[in-house]
């Protein structure tokens, strides 16, 4: 009996001593505001533009204001073109525009027959964007995208992303997972199902702040392979491609 009183009194001291501790309220999540579009995603994409504000090409260091946007179809992509070698730094060294990439795959492909050249079923599958290049890994359907300060190997953090997708089929498997610099998983993304022969699909977040440190793109539910084929064409695969990658002005993630 005489333990079990002092164990109560334990407890007891221990419940005033909470009570006297101030209370620490958690800090809230982040809000994102999310785009979404099919068929004719212009007008989106041209508001997701607008909202991280005017582009800065492939202007060397940190600007003060707007986005980055890659299109693949830059003259200096065309040594590249139509092969599976496509430098996954290539737009942070010879474009500067502060992205990297890393696969689990064998490499990286933009392509201007619309990956025809590795499966010709795929001429009838894929659409441009921005005509006239598309994107792809190859031996995988699952890419990340860092960020650096633009022509610099410093990591960086940016406030917006975005991607406009070609040839999603089904739902809930082509889509954007985005990162802190922590590790922190802060959301995944869908992209929309298409809707018309266009086949385009548009997934863009933003927040108020440079929190995105690194993206996790899912491509449907396969790689591109010479005997992958896609859902709507007797495959078992749902197969994506990707065209303009959008995201706001990539800052030094301290």
């Amino acid at each position: 009996m005489r333990a079990f009183r002092s164990m109560g009194l334990v407890v007891v001291a221990a419940m005033l001593a909470c009570e006297d501790s101030p209370v620490i309220a958690p800090v809230p999540a982040p809000v994102a505001t999310v785009y979404t579009a099919t068929g004719n995603v212009t007008g989106t994409v041209d508001e997701f533009r607008n909202g991280l504000g005017p582009s800065n090409g492939g202007t060397a260091g940190e600007q003060p204001t707007g986005r980055r946007e890659i299109a693949w179809d830059a003259a200096a992509t065309t040594p590249f073109n139509n092969r599976n070698d496509f430098p996954a730094d290539f737009f942070n060294t010879t474009v500067k525009a502060g992205a990297i990439y890393t696969t689990a795959g064998t490499g990286f492909r933009n392509d201007s027959t619309l990956f025809s050249e590795i499966n010709p079923a795929y001429a009838t599958e894929f659409n441009f964007f921005s005509p006239s290049k598309i994107f792809a890994p190859i031996g995988s359907n699952l890419l990340d995208q860092l960020f650096q300060v633009a022509g610099q190997p410093t990591p960086a953090v940016v406030r917006g992303f975005g991607i406009v997708f070609s040839d999603v089929d089904q739902a809930d498997q082509t889509s954007i997972q985005l990162f802190a610099r922590d590790g922190t998983a802060l959301g995944t993304y869908s992209a929309p199902m298409r809707s018309d022969a266009g086949g385009l699909s548009f997934v863009g977040v933003t927040y108020t702040d440079a929190i995105i440190a690194r993206v996790r793109i899912t491509l449907g539910t396969g790689a591109l392979g010479a005997t992958v084929n896609d859902v709507t064409a007797g495959g078992t695969v749902d197969v994506v491609v990707l065209d303009n990658v959008i995201y706001g002005e990539p800052r030094p993630a301290f």
